[in-house]
């Protein structure tokens, strides 16, 4: 299926405050001193459903990383004072991570402030989801 004009301009404005947003995010992470990564990594942490923090798996999997990579991550996270690794209570061979009070009062100040920037992108968004629902309805018809 062609796409109309309209539609390659709400893709193109998709593709610009999408890239927008990260970028910004970026900047505020290397503000806060912290990496993007690392900003990342809090965020995989303190948004895991994982009761005691989750495994370096888990988080290799919201990362889209590999398990030796998250690893490196993390243990330079462990070295800044933002994370620690702690062995699992019901498994020794588990190996879970959960934010320091460093780590937390950091990335609670960035999402806020990431939450801000995308209440200000909710507008673009909700009309470009609207153009993907009616794209999905013409494709399914």
């Amino acid at each position: 299926m062609d796409l109309s004009d309209a539609e390659f301009e709400q893709l193109l404005a998709l593709r610009t405050g999408l890239r927008r947003f990260l970028r910004g995010s970026e900047e505020r992470a290397r503000a806060a001193d912290i990496t993007p990564a690392q900003h990342q990594l809090l965020l995989a942490v303190r948004g895991s459903l994982a009761a005691n923090g989750p495994t370096v798996g888990e988080i290799a999997g919201y990362l889209l990383l590999k398990p030796h990579s998250t690893s490196e991550l993390v243990d330079r996270a462990v070295a800044a004072g933002l994370v620690t690794r702690s062995t699992d209570a019901g498994n020794a061979s588990v190996v879970r991570v959960v934010l320091t009070p460093l780590g937390s009062d950091k990335l609670g100040r960035l999402s806020s402030a990431n939450m801000q920037e995308l209440a200000e992108l909710g507008p673009t968004m909700r009309t470009l989801w609207k153009a993907i629902e009616q794209f999905e309805q013409r494709r399914t018809s």
